[in-house]
């Protein structure tokens, strides 16, 4: 199902919505057009608009699937079942919000294709400098037309990209204690759009994710085991969309470093 046709396809859709609703947004925000969602969280105009010409797109490019969006599911929850026994889009209308109201970069645009529960494709741009990454379950990795293999950073000791956010105090302490001295620890840039080519491109070797939302991480973790990577749950079993409520997500450049990291993971609870 996943063909170059249906890569270009959705590639051209999600260029249309990054210009139409983000770029031409950005950086000229009113603040009546930034909007609290939780803690850690905001919504903008240009996360609705971009919503709304990925859902009415993709709806045309296969008719025969559910369209799952983060907004989407923000005014109805119950839109997440269709994850369950559907063929689904799974649309990040713009990942890296909070640093897009703030005038600065990473942020992106994220889409997925879902078959009952199992990722099978995912496409990933970077709104302000076009690149585009994307994979199909079996077919490899890709950014543009280049076929891609996950690299590591070669950094003693390995460079860990680790995401504290959703962690509450005892938690963080505890992975801090664990995993701080095994590990070069640097910031997360806040945007899935980022990390998760960061861990194919060589910049960071492993991050970990206590909140695992689809949007957020099925095109990523599909790009990353494609490349030859490894992104899982720490117990090892795969990450799959319509298991939305679990917590905690491990990914890394390659397999021997996801499996030394996952060790710390499995300590915390």
């Amino acid at each position: 199902m996943i063909t170059p046709a249906l890569t270009r396809a959705v590639e051209t859709v999600m260029r249309e919505a990054s210009d139409r609703a983000i770029k031409a947004r950005y950086r000229k925000l009113e603040l009546d057009q930034i909007m609290d969602k939780g803690v850690n969280d905001v919504v903008t105009i240009a996360d609705q608009e971009s919503e709304a010409i990925l859902t009415a797109r993709l709806s045309q490019i296969l008719p025969e699937a559910c369209v799952v969006g983060e907004e989407a599911v923000a005014a109805d929850p119950t839109v997440m079942e269709k994850l369950k026994d559907n063929l689904c889009w799974i649309v990040d209308p713009l990942d890296g919000t909070m640093n897009f109201s703030q005038g600065k970069a990473p942020f992106g645009v994220l889409v997925a294709l879902a078959d009952k529960g199992e990722t099978i494709g995912g496409w990933i741009l970077d709104t302000l400098t076009g690149r585009f990454c994307h994979a199909g379950l079996g077919k490899g990795a890709h950014i543009g037309d280049y076929r891609i293999k996950a690299r590591t950073s070669g950094e003693t000791p390995p460079v860990a990209a680790i995401s504290t956010l959703f962690m509450n105090d005892g938690m963080r302490e505890k992975f801090m204690a664990l995993a701080a001295p095994h590990y070069t620890l640097v910031d997360i840039p806040r945007c899935a759009a980022e990390q998760y080519p960061r861990l194919v491109l060589g910049t960071n070797d492993v991050s970990m994710f206590n909140r695992t939302l689809p949007w957020d991480h099925a095109a990523g973790v599909l790009f990353l085991n494609e490349a030859g990577g490894m992104a899982a749950r720490p117990d090892g079993t795969p990450y799959r969309v319509n298991e939305y409520e679990r917590r905690d997500l491990v990914g890394a450049a390659s397999p021997e470093l996801w499996a030394d990291f996952a060790k710390f993971a499995l300590q915390m609870h």
